[in-house]
């Protein structure tokens, strides 16, 4: 299946392939932010896929309490891959829904994974989502980072959807795309104005991972644990996989930000082909902290 993704996107047209000038980017803001998912692009699919390791999501999973026989809900579901191992991990009797708002992401995880079981459907995560039923866990990772304003709104909702006794799992980022040793000082510049652009104007939220503990907390979960880690620590030769996540996200993400690159001459293709030599060097230090809280709904 990766195979197929590979070759669909390397006869796709590629993002890098889309020259814009720095007069350009205003109309082009303005086109994407009409989009619901700041990183949509022709290839996120492939790199949703790439980066997510069954591994990591069972280890985070186990830690958080999930048990065979649970009623899971994935909220933000992406290309399935996820929730497909979680519906493997509730096995025997237990059962997976993905929940994610885009069609096209519905689509693609039925076609890929509806063979195993698992269940998707198509909602708008931040209305009520009585419809699909109740869970005895509820799994929320790399979602709530790109819905600043509504977090603590959509933590509050999927509340209703669990059942009493019932496990809540937030998990994300924290000083997210930020955490790099050996730049230029523009290209920290420049960067620090996209996230800061971003978290403006589309709603994507940096510092996210922060605030977990407060939102379980405020909504009277019980038995709250919390776990810090690094989820990119990247030093030395880069790996086929954090190279092309880090350069789709800086690509993609640089161009929907508006930001006109005015450190640069060259503009935004001069900016990017710097970023890409910065990240390919192996002095480069990059990480990014990583924050999972557990909390137990009351039965009360």
């Amino acid at each position: 299946m990766l195979l197929t993704l590979l070759i669909r996107a390397l006869t796709n047209v590629n993002c890098s392939d889309i020259h814009l000038s720095t007069s350009h980017h205003k109309k082009w803001f303005a086109v994407w932010s009409m989009s619901k998912y700041l990183m949509e692009n022709e290839e996120e699919s492939l790199r949703l896929e790439m980066k997510t390791e069954n591994r990591i999501t069972e280890q985070q999973a186990k830690w958080a309490g999930l048990k065979p026989g649970m009623r899971v809900a994935d909220i933000g579901c992406g290309t399935g891959k996820t929730t497909a191992h979680l519906h493997h991990m509730v096995q025997p009797s237990g059962e997976a829904v993905g929940i994610d708002s885009s069609q096209e992401r519905i689509e693609y995880a039925k076609e890929n994974y509806g063979h195993t079981g698992t269940r998707f459907s198509c909602h708008d995560i931040s209305a009520p989502l009585d419809s699909i039923g109740k869970f005895d866990f509820i799994w929320v990772r790399f979602f709530l980072e790109y819905h600043r304003s509504k977090s603590f709104d959509i933590v509050k909702s999927l509340t209703e959807i669990l059942k009493p006794g019932g496990i809540l799992c937030l998990i994300d980022l924290d000083y997210n795309c930020m955490n790099h040793y050996g730049q230029s000082k523009r290209l920290k510049k420049a960067l620090k104005e996209v996230i800061e652009l971003l978290e403006k104007n589309a709603d994507f939220d940096p510092y996210i991972g922060i605030k977990l503990y407060s939102y379980l907390y405020d909504q009277d979960y019980e038995n709250i644990n919390v776990h810090l880690s690094s989820h990119h620590l990247i030093y030395g030769e880069l790996n086929e996989t954090d190279s092309f996540n880090w350069t789709t996200k800086v690509e993609v993400a640089g161009k929907n930000s508006g930001y006109g690159f005015e450190e640069y001459d060259g503009g935004y293709e001069e900016f990017f082909e710097e970023f890409k030599n910065f990240f390919n060097d192996p002095r480069r230090f990059t990480y990014t902290p990583i924050i999972s809280c557990r909390g137990v709904k009351p039965s009360s």
